[in-house]
């Protein structure tokens, strides 16, 4: 890979990934080098729910919508993946299909593995069998906490706590308390995302202005009182 195409941010959005941070130097390196740049306008296709696994991919910018369609027909957005994260290596283990669409939200910029690449690197690095065995089972912690979550906490602590999740993620600073989200999301999104109707999600957020917890906008989500958020979270 040749680093130059990436951006300072792009760049720096890989190398301090709280899971490749993590790996040793011989293999962060073997994995760049490997890697190409791809770059995606808003909206643009990445992969099919049912075609063959042939990528491991990096998020540099940007971020990947991951959905699956329901039995109406409807397009349903499961999660989105941000800087920093890889991900595309559960299919090119067990050699099944990949099961869900991926798309880029916004203009995204993405580095990528191919599949030979991919299992050159388990060849030559033990360390990444045990380093993927980690990053699943998060990924298997939290998608536990998610069914948790989804049957135990109310809309509003779901809510809350997933606008902290974006925050974090997606957050930009401005002045002593606002951060505002970058992600452009729209309530439908939301809604989506916590497996609510768009209503309920508009009608909890109205709440959270009033309590002067965020600020809505047209496609964005702007967090006044991160600590008024976090007491609704934990409702």
């Amino acid at each position: 890979m040749n680093s130059s195409v990436l951006t300072i941010s792009e760049r720096n959005n890989i190398e301090s990934g709280p899971w490749f941070s993590k790996l040793s130097l011989p293999l962060r390196s073997d994995i760049l080098a490997r890697a190409f740049v791809r770059r995606l306008s808003d909206g643009a296709l990445m992969s099919v729910r049912g075609e063959p696994a042939e990528e491991w991919v990096g998020v540099a910018r940007g971020a990947v919508r991951v959905s699956s369609v329901s039995l109406s027909g409807k397009q349903v957005t499961l999660t989105y993946v941000e800087p920093g994260t890889w991900f595309g290596d559960i299919a090119l283990f067990d050699g099944l299909p990949r099961t869900h669409d991926a798309s880029a939200h916004g203009e995204t910029t993405l580095l990528v593995i191919r599949k030979p690449d991919f299992k050159d690197l388990l060849q030559r690095h033990t360390e990444l069998y045990e380093a993927l065995l980690r990053l699943n089972c998060r990924r298997l912690r939290l998608m536990f906490d998610v069914v948790e979550d989804l049957n135990t906490r109310p809309l509003a602590s779901r809510l809350a706590k997933q606008i902290l999740l974006l925050a974090r993620s997606y957050g930009v600073t401005q002045g002593t308390e606002e951060i505002r989200i970058g992600l452009q999301l729209a309530q439908e999104d939301l809604a989506q995302l916590l497996g609510a109707s768009r209503q309920r999600v508009n009608q909890e957020l109205k709440g959270f202005e009033r309590e002067g917890a965020v600020r809505v906008e047209p496609t964005r989500l702007v967090v006044l009182n991160k600590d008024k958020l976090l007491a609704i979270a934990n409702r």
